[in-house]
């Protein structure tokens, strides 16, 4: 099998041209090329194919072998492994997920896909879309108490959960700890992504992330365009916003004339390679 390991801000996966191969257990697969030393060593395994509803379709899985619906950095690096490897010579790309539809507009600089921009659609806050199981509309610095401490969480559907939580230093936290556990609470029957955000400034946020089903990563855009809506939630910031990540940076903008996240970011190629394995 041909893949191609490609990051966004170190977020890194695995990518197949799913029109040239064919990948029939990606669950195992992921599990498989993700492992550190055994494997490839990444946060997961993304599959490009054909749509029949817009250019490309996306199918991610986490480094346990579990399916997600949607992942900011992967798809950017979709929009640039696509044009660069000649799939397509559009600069606005549609690709479906199981997150919906996003609109990729790809910026290019000497021929080459340098930042892409992403339409990451509405956010949603119904405990049903989450799916969280709570009382109410909306989950709004709510407390949530394990093993005897209290957090304070902001809960944001970008197509797939977050729960936000807001604090001093993010540096100093036990995000491995707190961010399993609350990844597999039992308020949360499909999981959730646990984001631990340090607002600097209105138009500055710091954020860690643990990702459900990979762990620690060092971004998640759908991470950051939620804590972004979280804060503003919270009235602790604007609409656009720079958000810090420990692989790097990401424009975030919640666009109040079409209720919209959009996100800037790189995308960058690694290697090429030949899996061998079973």
């Amino acid at each position: 099998m041909k893949f191609t390991k490609m990051h966004g801000l170190g977020n890194d996966y695995v990518y197949v041209n799913a029109f040239d191969e064919t990948v029939a257990d990606p669950a195992a697969m992921a599990v498989a090329v993700s492992r550190p030393h055994f494997g490839v060593g990444a946060d997961g395994l993304v599959l490009i194919g054909p749509s029949a509803e817009a250019d490309f379709a996306m199918r991610m899985f986490n480094a346990d072998g579990s399916e997600g619906e949607m992942c900011g950095n992967a798809v950017r690096c979709i929009g640039k492994y696509v044009h660069d490897r000649g799939l397509t010579r559009k600069t606005e790309v549609r690709l479906s997920t199981l997150g919906g539809i996003k609109t990729l507009q790809l910026r290019l600089k000497d021929g080459s896909v340098d930042q892409v921009t992403v339409d990451m659609g509405e956010p949603a806050f119904s405990p049903a879309s989450l799916p969280v199981e709570w009382p109410g509309e909306r989950i709004v610095n709510q407390p949530l108490t394990i093993d005897g401490q209290t957090h304070h969480i902001t809960c944001v559907s970008m197509g797939n959960p977050h729960a936000v939580i807001f604090v001093d230093d993010p540096k100093a936290i036990d995000v491995h700890g707190i961010g399993r556990q609350i990844e597999n609470h039992p308020l949360f029957p499909r999981r959730t992504n646990v984001e631990f955000v340090r607002v600097r400034r209105r138009d500055l946020l710091e954020m860690r992330v643990w990702e459900r089903g990979s762990g620690e990563t060092l971004a998640c855009g759908t991470g950051a365009a939620a804590s972004l809506v979280a804060a503003v939630l919270n009235g602790l910031a604007d609409r656009n916003a720079v958000v810090q990540l420990t692989g790097g940076d990401l424009q975030v903008t919640w666009d109040s004339r079409d209720n919209h996240v959009y996100q800037t970011g790189p995308a960058s190629f690694v290697f090429d390679g030949v899996w061998l394995g079973d």
